[in-house]
């Protein structure tokens, strides 16, 4: 079957206008407008056109050997697209390859079939009598399932030698569990259906790829045990950190025999707690929570020189910010350990998916439904062109004995390099411990005391103290430029230590773990605004709000109606798998309440994402899936009151009105 298109979306205009409407509806401040705007100079964001009557909600991308490309559907389905780049026609030709899969969320190709993960198995499809449509539905290898929604699959990443790993989601009953054999682990596989547990400690890995190096790397979410988002180098045998996986460590074929009972509620701080585990592998890049996304989506290696000058590091996607961020990693003491950066954001939907076109452009695919993004399209398919111009950016950072050295992709203007006013290091990590996710713990400020700059411009080493192992780094460049006046695109990066080069001096390095750190309430410092007990004046409320959550990032309730100077008990009862919180605004500023909680980074997990300003007017903390919380308040007066979830990204669609009347 093929599909045509009732209209072309390439004209320019149209383009324009729909640009337009996606930076005012994301509500992006000017600053990212800028960014975004100034990272389209170097890599062009376009379109690929989508038949109005295909749902191409992306679960997974694939090149075939003729040059087309796969994409399977979250709905189900595997389409063909004929000319992606195109090249040869104006548009794209679309053909249904296959239909009733159950939620396929990967698409690999070899030897001229697909390969893809359903919910309880990985399926090899083949068109035997090459009328281009599936025959052949082949399980090369099952596994149970329970029937819990977050049993998600994905895979299958195909080894070097042929070899596939697939990874399992856990269930959600309020936390992480293990519901079914070999949930919480990636499995090894092979063409003839041969098993082998490979490692475990996942919660949600909906993404992991080779370095170029063959090296295999995890991404996770935040979530139970998972402070931050990150990704983790994995090798047979290893443990990445959520212990409900365990449960089957005892099997007669796993490879690790580490105790779930051996885990307290709380252990610390993740990089402590490992130490002395065989096994126990900790990230090698942390991204911290909202300010380099909220769900870590892709790893794809850039092996070519061919998309700018990166080549050896790795692009991660995030699928709630709908952007591409950058990872250089590098080997101290064999442990791999580096540094993230922004790459490229402003994408139209909820990134999932990343494969590479034989023309080295990166094709794109994204879906949004049921896990809000900032990107506002249902789902997408988008490609990255890089025009041949280099952009001014830190292309790599790199520990050593006295600090980082700083690898620019054009020479720097070595006054403005020199000055050491022209950096500020912060650094700090999160709690290892059963709640859903992690406030910033143990921030302290690192004194960069020299900067030296290499002859050529290229590189600029800091002298730096304070740092210290398991700890992430963030650094900002302030004022600096390249020779011809440049300005540099992305001033931040963020290091994350796993261990320290021979010869460091680490009684300069070492700062003590401050394991009692007070762990903040994830809420405003304004108590006015979040009375948790029924005042002493009131004898009763004048009214009782239930509100909840629903699939989807939704409130239960989208209208409140209340009357004015009425005594309000509100209950928010978070039934959801996530943090989430409760913001009454001003009339007319949910939106503007919403940017200005994505713009507090690394401050915002311990004030709950609750902006100090008078635009919010009450608010409930923000609470643990599973969890509720009551709060108290008069009603103002007569007008339509926003109100929101203020987690960053959240209030794009987990909104509604109090109409006070």
């Amino acid at each position: 079957m093929r599909i045509g298109f009732k209209h072309s979306k390439t004209d320019s205009c149209y383009v324009i206008l729909l640009l337009t409407l996606f930076i005012f509806l994301s509500g992006k401040s000017v600053a990212q407008n800028n960014i975004s705007t100034n990272e389209n100079r170097f890599y062009k964001r376009t379109n690929v056109p989508i038949p109005d009557s295909v749902m191409l909600e992306v679960g997974g991308l694939a090149f075939t050997a003729d040059d087309k490309l796969g994409v399977a559907t979250r709905r189900g389905e595997i389409w063909l697209i004929d000319d992606p780049y195109q090249k040869k026609n104006k548009l794209p030709k679309y053909s249904l390859f296959a239909t009733g899969l159950h939620e396929p969320l990967w698409l690999a190709y070899k030897k001229g079939a697909f390969y893809t993960t359903q919910r309880s198995e990985l399926t090899r499809i083949t068109d035997t009598d090459h009328d281009g449509v599936a025959d052949s539905f082949h399980t090369v290898y099952s596994w149970p399932i329970s029937g819990n929604y977050h049993e998600y699959s994905y895979g299958p990443l195909i080894l070097p030698n042929g070899d596939m790993l697939v990874t399992l989601n856990l269930s959600w009953v309020g936390r992480g569990e293990s519901l079914t054999k070999w949930r919480g682990w990636m499995l090894k596989i092979t063409d003839d259906g041969k098993m082998t547990p490979f490692a475990t400690g996942m919660r949600s890995p909906a993404a992991f790829g080779l370095n170029n190096k063959g090296d295999i790397f995890l991404a996770e979410n935040q979530g139970d045990w998972i402070g931050s988002g990150r990704i983790t180098h994995l090798t047979s045998g290893d443990f990445a950190g959520h212990p409900a996986g365990l449960r089957w460590s005892g099997e007669p074929n796993s490879p690790l025999d580490l105790k779930r009972s051996s885990f307290p509620d709380s252990a610390g701080i993740l990089y402590d707690y490992a130490k002395g585990k065989p096994h126990f592998k900790v990230p090698s890049i942390w991204f911290p929570h909202t300010v380099m996304g909220i769900s870590t989506s892709a790893i794809l290696s850039i092996n070519t020189d061919q998309f700018g000058p990166f080549e050896g590091q790795l692009l991660v996607g995030d699928q709630g910010h709908s952007k591409i961020m950058r990872a250089f990693l590098e080997q101290v003491n064999g442990q791999y350990q580096g540094a993230c950066f922004p790459f490229r954001e402003g994408f139209s939907s909820g990134i999932l998916r990343m494969a590479w076109g034989s023309d080295n452009s990166l094709f794109v695919g994204m879906t949004s439904r049921g896990w809000a993004s900032t990107g506002k399209d249902l789902f997408g398919l988008q490609r990255l062109q890089w025009d041949g111009k280099t952009p001014m950016e830190i292309k790599a950072m790199r520990i050593t004995t006295e600090g980082f050295e700083l690898e620019f992709t054009k020479p720097v203007d070595k006054k403005l390099a020199s000055d050491i006013a022209n950096y500020k290091m912060t650094g700090f990590t999160y709690s290892y411990h059963k709640k859903y996710g992690s406030p910033v713990i143990n921030s302290g400020n690192c004194s960069v005391r020299k900067a030296e700059v290499s002859n050529d411009g290229f590189k600029v080493k800091l002298d730096v103290s304070g740092l210290r192992a398991g700890y992430i780094h963030e650094l900002k460049v302030e004022n600096l430029t390249a020779t011809d006046g440049e300005v540099i695109l992305h001033p931040q990066a963020y290091y994350t230590i796993n261990s320290f080069p021979e010869g460091s001096n680490h009684a300069h390095h070492e700062m003590a773990h401050d394991h009692t750190a007070a762990q903040t309430s994830g809420c405003a410092d304004n108590p006015a605004k979040s009375v948790h007990e029924q005042p002493a004046d009131w004898s009763n409320p004048d009214i009782t709000i239930i509100m909840a959550t629903k699939p989807g990032l939704k409130f239960d309730k989208e209208v409140l109606e209340v009357k004015a100077g009425a005594k309000v008990k509100l209950v928010f009862n978070n039934n959801d798998d996530m943090l989430h919180n409760l913001v009454i605004t001003t009339p007319g500023k949910g939106d503007s309440v919403g940017q200005l909680a994505m713009d507090m980074g690394l401050n915002g997990t311990n004030a709950g994402y609750i902006p100090l300003t008078k635009e919010v007017l009450f608010h409930t903390c923000l609470i643990q899936p599973e969890t509720s919380q009551t709060i108290y308040f008069t009603a103002p007066t007569p007008g339509d009151y926003p109100f929101i979830c203020s987690f960053p990204g959240h209030s794009f669609v987990m909104k509604g009105i109090m109409k006070i009347r």
